[in-house]
């Protein structure tokens, strides 16, 4: 199981990253995209689409299910990965750096602090 330590990560079993320009990465984690399967659909947030952190902002289908993926942070959309379009399986096979979803600014200047960092996310996972 890949679990990077220079990400942060939700219950929900999303990463986030804090970018230079002070945006968030999000994605879903190896044990996500492990535990869905093959992903076949993605469905992405607006760039310009107000988000709420915690609620739900963008959609993944597996051959298994449709699971949501959720905001870490509230703010606004600043990018889409828009190769999950015509490349959703990009998800499964590397979800850390060209399966990444969507980037946030966000709008509270909110830190990750609050997520959890790679141990206690191992933690989770194995407890």
């Amino acid at each position: 199981m890949n679990i990077p330590e220079n990400l942060r990560y939700t219950e929900n079993h999303e990463w986030a990253r804090r970018e230079p320009d002070g945006g968030i990465t999000v994605g879903i984690t190896d044990y996500a995209q492990e535990a869905l399967g093959d992903v076949v659909y993605v469905e992405l947030p607006e760039v310009g689409q107000t988000v709420e952190a915690g609620q739900s902002f963008a959609e993944v289908e597996s051959t298994k299910s449709v699971n949501d993926v959720y905001a870490p942070a509230t703010g606004t959309v600043t990018a889409v990965n828009e190769a999950l379009i015509d490349t959703p399986e990009l998800v499964n096979t590397d979800p850390f750096v060209t399966g990444w979803f969507a980037t946030i600014d966000p709008t509270d200047g909110a830190g990750l602090e609050e997520l959890m960092d790679p141990a206690q996310y191992r933690a989770f996972i194995e407890g």
